[in-house]
C-alpha cells in the first residue's frame, strides 16, 4: 500500500489590512539619511512628488526636535502610506481567491478574474510553468510564491498527487505535470510541464485528482476516469490502469472526489456512490472488500469528500457523516477514538463543506467557522499545536468561504477572499515565500515586494 502521510498588483487593490502592520520594516522610513538643507529647497520648488512624500520630510524635521515620543507618533501616521504601497519592500497578499485545491506537496487557486495560479513542488512540472526536474544540489524545483499558469480563464481547478487537471471557461479540460499511470488522460505516460489539452470535449464542469487517478463529469452528466487501476478506484469494472478517460456506467453524476485509492461520487438524484481501495472501510460499505463498479451508500447526500483512505460527506440535511481509517483520529468522533469505520458515522452539528486530507479532516460550519481534526506532525489542523486532535477543533479566525485539505497541508479562504494556508512546507506549498512549516494558518502572498 502506499504511503500517503509524507512522501505587480496595483496599488488600488492591496487593502490597507492585508499588510499587518509589524510586517513594514523599520528602514522603509529612513529619516536619518534625510538632508534637509538639500530637499526642503527641491520640495518646496519641484511638487512633482506624491503628498505622501512632500510631508514625510517635513515631519521628521519635527520630530527630531520634540523627540523620540512625537517620532513614534509621526511614524504610526504615516506608515500606512508605506504599508499600502509595492515598492515599499513589504510582501503583497494574494487575494479575491475563488477556488483551491491542496495536492499532495503543491497548491492551485483560481481567483475571481479567472486567472489560475500554482506554487509548490515542481518537480514534474506540476505547476505548468515549463519548468520541471531538480536543482544542481539535487533537490525538486519549487515555487514558494504562487505563479501564474498562463493568460487564459478558468474555471476548476484539482491538484493531485505531483499533477494538476482544470478545466478552462471554455469547458475545455487540460493536465500536467507527473504521468504516472497515465493519470493525465494524455494517452501516454510523458510527464508535462504546461498545460495539454485532454481530448476535443468543451463540455467538462467538474474534476478531482488524487494521487494516482483523475476523474471528471461532463455537462451531460456523464462520469469519466482515467490513471491508475489496481484497486478498481477507476468505477469501469476492470482493473487496468487506463491512459485516457474511460465512460463509468450510463447514469448522470454531479460530483465526484478521488481519494487516495478510491473514488467516492453522488448522482443527481442525490445517491451517493463509492468504489476502488476499502481496506480500512473507506467505501461505508459495512466490509472491507475492494470494488471495480460504484456501489450506494443509503441516504440523500449534498456533497462528498475522499481522503487517503477515510471519506467524509454531507447529507441534504447538513449533517456530516465519516468513515474509514481511523488511526490519527481523522474521523472526529470522541477523544482517544481510533477505530476504523465501515459505515457513515454522523458528527453533530450542521455543517456547509468538508474536505478530507491525507490523515486529516477540515470542515465549514453553517455559521461559517472552521473545523478541524485527526493527524497533526506538521501542524496542518492550524491549532498551534502539533498534537493529535481526535475531535473537532475550531481555528478561532474569521469567517471563511472554501477550505481544502491536502496530504499534510491545508488551504482555506475567508469570506473577504483573503487565502490562508498551514501545515506541511517543504517545498513552498504554502505561499508564503518561504519553506518553513506553520502550524497556525499563515497569509499565501501574491509576490514578496523586493
Amino acid at each position: 500500500m502506499i504511503n500517503l502521510l509524507k512522501y505587480s498588483v496595483p496599488f488600488r487593490s492591496v487593502p490597507f489590512r492585508s499588510v499587518p502592520f509589524r510586517s513594514v520594516p523599520f528602514r522603509s522610513v529612513p529619516f536619518r539619511n534625510l538632508n534637509l538643507k538639500i530637499i526642503l529647497p527641491s520640495i518646496i520648488g519641484q511638487s512633482g512628488l506624491p503628498l505622501r512624500k512632500l510631508i514625510l520630510p517635513l515631519l521628521v524635521s519635527q520630530a527630531v526636535r520634540r523627540g523620540q515620543r512625537a517620532l513614534r507618533l509621526i511614524l504610526l501616521l504615516t506608515l500606512p502610506f508605506f504599508a499600502c504601497d509595492p515598492n515599499s519592500g513589504g510582501p503583497v497578499y494574494f487575494h479575491d481567491t475563488d477556488i483551491i485545491s491542496a495536492g499532495y506537496s503543491h497548491t492551485a487557486a483560481i481567483k475571481t478574474d479567472g486567472s489560475l495560479w500554482a506554487w509548490g513542488s515542481n518537480d514534474s512540472g506540476q505547476l505548468g510553468n515549463g519548468e520541471s526536474g531538480y536543482d544542481t544540489s539535487g533537490n525538486p524545483k519549487f515555487s514558494s510564491v504562487p505563479v501564474q499558469v498562463g493568460t487564459d480563464t478558468w474555471k476548476a481547478v484539482s491538484a493531485g498527487g505531483g499533477h494538476t487537471v482544470a478545466i478552462k471557461t471554455d469547458g475545455s479540460l487540460w493536465a500536467w505535470g507527473n504521468n504516472d499511470y497515465g493519470k493525465l488522460g494524455l494517452g501516454d505516460t510523458t510527464d508535462r510541464d504546461t498545460p495539454v489539452r485532454v481530448g476535443t470535449a468543451n463540455d467538462w464542469v467538474a474534476v478531482s485528482a488524487n494521487f494516482s487517478h483523475t476523474a471528471a463529469i461532463k455537462t451531460d452528466g456523464s462520469l469519466w476516469t482515467w490513471g491508475q487501476n489496481d484497486y478498481g478506484q477507476l468505477g469501469d469494472g476492470t482493473n487496468t490502469n487506463k491512459n485516457i478517460p474511460v465512460q463509468v456506467g450510463t447514469d448522470t453524476w454531479k460530483t465526484v472526489y478521488t481519494g487516495g485509492m478510491h473514488t467516492v461520487a453522488i448522482k443527481t438524484n442525490d445517491s451517493l456512490w463509492a468504489w476502488g481501495y476499502n481496506s480500512d472501510g473507506q467505501l461505508g460499505l459495512g466490509d472491507t472488500t475492494n470494488r471495480n463498479t460504484p456501489v450506494n451508500i443509503t441516504g440523500t447526500w449534498r456533497t462528498v469528500s475522499a481522503g487517503g483512505s477515510h471519506t467524509a460527506a454531507i447529507k441534504t440535511d447538513y449533517t456530516l457523516w465519516v468513515w474509514g481509517q481511523n488511526d490519527y483520529g481523522q474521523l472526529g468522533l470522541g477523544v482517544g477514538d481510533t477505530t476504523n469505520r465501515n459505515i457513515p458515522v454522523n458528527i453533530t452539528g450542521t455543517w456547509r463543506t468538508v474536505s478530507a486530507g491525507g490523515s486529516h479532516t477540515v470542515a465549514i460550519k453553517t455559521d461559517d467557522t472552521l473545523w478541524v481534526w485527526g493527524q497533526n506532525d506538521y501542524g496542518q489542523l492550524g491549532s498551534n499545536t502539533k498534537i493529535y486532535s481526535h475531535i473537532p477543533i475550531r481555528i478561532d479566525k474569521g469567517k471563511w468561504r472554501r477550505v481544502s485539505a491536502g496530504t499534510v497541508h491545508t488551504v482555506a479562504i475567508e469570506k473577504n477572499g483573503a487565502l490562508w494556508a498551514w501545515g506541511d512546507n517543504d517545498f513552498g506549498q504554502l505561499g508564503d515565500g518561504t519553506t518553513t512549516g506553520k502550524n497556525t494558518p499563515t497569509k499565501v502572498i501574491h509576490s514578496t515586494g523586493d
